[in-house]
C-alpha cells in the first residue's frame, strides 16, 4: 500500500527518483514495471503495471456515451506510458506527460493506496 507524501526533484533528464521506502514494494510486486499516465485533475498517476492493467480493463468497459467518461478514458488510457525503474530507482517522465502536468523541477509524490499521484509542487499547493 502506498501512502504518505514526499517532496522530490525532477532531474535534468526528466527522471523521478522513487523514494527508497517504496522501491522494495514496487520491485517486489511488479519487478519494476510501472505505468505513468495523466489524471484529469492535472497530476500524473504512477501505477504498478499489473494494477494499471485492472484499472484500464474496468475503465474501457464503461460506455463512453457520457462525455466525462470519454474524457477520463482519453487521459488515463490515452496518455499511459509503460516504464521501468532503473537501477537507482529512477523513472523517466516523458516530455508529453511533464508538459501535461506542468512539471518543471519541484514535485510532490502522494500515496493513494494502489498508486501514487505525482504533482508539480505549484499545482499541489494550489489544490490544497
Amino acid at each position: 500500500m502506498f501512502q504518505g507524501s514526499t517532496a522530490l526533484t525532477l532531474d535534468a533528464k526528466g527522471r523521478l527518483a522513487i523514494p527508497t521506502k517504496h522501491r522494495e514494494l514496487i520491485n517486489g510486486q511488479s519487478t519494476g514495471k510501472l505505468v505513468l499516465t495523466g489524471h484529469p485533475d492535472g497530476c500524473l498517476l504512477l501505477y504498478q503495471s499489473a494494477t494499471f492493467d485492472g484499472v484500464r480493463s474496468r475503465l474501457i468497459e464503461i460506455s463512453d456515451t457520457n462525455s466525462q467518461v470519454a474524457s477520463w478514458k482519453r487521459v488515463i488510457v490515452g496518455m499511459a506510458e509503460e516504464t521501468e525503474a532503473d537501477a537507482q530507482g529512477r523513472v523517466l517522465i516523458t516530455p508529453e506527460l511533464r508538459k501535461y502536468a506542468g512539471m518543471e523541477t519541484q514535485l510532490m509524490m502522494v500515496g493513494q493506496g494502489n498508486r501514487f499521484e505525482v504533482w508539480s509542487e505549484a499545482a499541489w499547493n494550489q489544490q490544497l
